[in-house]
C-alpha cells in the first residue's frame, strides 16, 4: 500500500487507463498546459501529448458536444469541468445527448464518457458556485452517478467509469483533492453500484457519500463515547444505489439517518427514505431521519455557511432523535 492524495489517485486511475487504451483521452479547461485547475492532470500532457490531453476554450456546451460525438465514433473521452456549476451550460449535451443516445439510436450508439470535476460547496464561493448536483443528475435514466469519498475509492471507481460503456457523472470536491489515503501499489477496480460499509455498528445506520461522510465519521466517533454504536454505509454511487446494502444494515440496526450536502427536496435521502419504508418497513423501529443542506441558496457569510451545511452536532441530534434519546 502507498499513501496518495485524492487528486493523485484520480490521476493514477486516468493515466493507467490511457496507457491501457489509446482511445481514452482527456479534455477540458486548463487540463494540459496548466496541469489542471486543481492539479489532477499534472504531468499528463508530458506523458500523453497534446492530442490526448487537450485544453479547450471556456465553452462547456461546445467541448461536451465534441466529447459526445467522439464517444459515438469509438473514442472514450474524459471531460473535466473546472466545477460542476459550470457544467450547467453543458447540461443539454449531458442530459439530452449522452444520457439518451443509446435508447434513441435503438442500441446502435453507446456514449462511453466520464464527465468529472469539483462538486458541492467549497467555502466562500457564493450561491452560484456552491451547488451539489448528485440528485439532479441521478434523476436522468441513462446516466450513472459516482461520488467517491476516499482516494482508494476515487481511483478504483475512476478506472471502472472509464471502462463503462455508459456516460458517467463523476462528482468530486475541491475540498477533497488534498485528502490523503492508502491505495494498493497494483491495479484494482471497484464496481459501480456497490456500497461500502466504512464502519460497523449495531444501534443505527448512517448512510452518506462524498466529502460530507467525514462529518458522519466525526459524529460516529463522538456517539461511540456515549455508548451509541453507528454503522456507516458509503453509497459511493447514487445511480445506481445499492439499496440492498442499506436494507441489510437496517435489518440489524433498525434505525437510519441519511446525511447529504444537497438540498432536501427530491434528494437522495428522500429516495432512500421511500425505499426503506417500502422494503424494510417491518424492520424500522423509528422513522428515517435525514440531515441535509438548508433549503436556501448557499450563503457567502462563513457564519451562514456553518448554519446551512450538515455538521457533527446536527448528525448527533438526528441519531439521538431516532433512538428516542432527545
Amino acid at each position: 500500500m502507498k499513501t496518495v492524495q485524492f487528486r493523485e489517485a484520480l490521476r493514477e486511475g486516468m493515466s493507467e487507463e490511457m496507457r491501457r487504451d489509446k482511445s481514452v483521452f482527456l479534455l477540458g479547461e486548463e487540463v494540459a498546459e496548466y496541469n489542471g485547475a486543481y492539479k489532477v492532470s499534472q504531468g499528463m500532457l508530458d506523458e500523453f501529448g497534446p492530442k490526448r490531453v487537450i485544453d479547450t476554450p471556456i465553452a462547456e456546451l461546445g467541448f461536451t458536444g465534441i466529447a459526445v460525438g467522439a464517444s459515438m465514433n469509438g473514442l472514450r473521452p474524459i471531460v473535466e469541468f473546472m466545477t460542476w456549476n459550470f457544467a450547467i451550460l453543458a447540461a443539454d449535451q449531458i442530459i439530452n445527448s449522452a444520457a439518451k443516445m443509446l435508447q434513441m439510436s435503438g442500441g446502435q450508439y453507446h456514449c462511453p464518457i466520464v464527465f468529472r470535476g469539483g462538486n458541492g460547496p467549497a467555502g466562500q464561493l457564493g450561491a452560484t458556485h456552491s451547488q451539489s448536483f448528485e440528485s439532479f443528475y441521478a434523476n436522468f435514466p441513462g446516466l450513472k452517478v459516482v461520488v467517491p469519498s476516499t482516494p482508494y475509492d476515487a481511483k478504483g471507481l475512476m478506472k471502472a467509469a472509464i471502462r463503462d460503456n455508459d456516460p458517467i457523472v463523476f462528482l468530486e470536491s475541491e475540498k477533497m483533492y488534498g485528502d490523503k489515503g492508502e491505495i494498493p501499489e497494483g491495479e484494482y477496480i471497484i464496481p459501480i453500484g456497490v456500497a461500502d460499509i466504512k464502519r460497523k455498528g449495531t444501534d443505527v445506520t448512517l448512510v452518506s457519500f462524498g466529502k460530507i461522510i467525514k462529518v458522519v465519521h466525526e459524529a460516529a466517533e463522538a456517539l461511540e463515547k456515549e455508548g451509541i454504536s453507528c454503522e456507516i454505509i458509503d453509497l459511493r454511487s447514487v445511480r445506481p444505489i445499492d439499496y440492498g446494502a442499506v436494507v441489510e444494515s437496517i435489518k440489524k440496526t433498525n434505525r437510519c439517518v441519511v446525511v447529504e450536502e444537497a438540498w432536501p427536496l427530491a434528494s437522495i435521502s428522500s429516495e432512500i427514505a421511500y425505499h426503506l419504508q417500502r422494503y424494510a418497513f417491518d424492520f424500522l423501529d423509528a422513522p428515517v431521519m435525514r440531515v441535509t443542506q438548508a433549503d436556501t441558496p448557499f450563503a457567502f457569510s462563513p457564519t451562514l455557511i456553518d448554519e446551512a451545511l450538515p455538521n457533527t452536532a446536527r448528525v448527533i441530534n438526528a441519531v439521538k432523535t431516532t433512538l428516542y434519546r432527545n
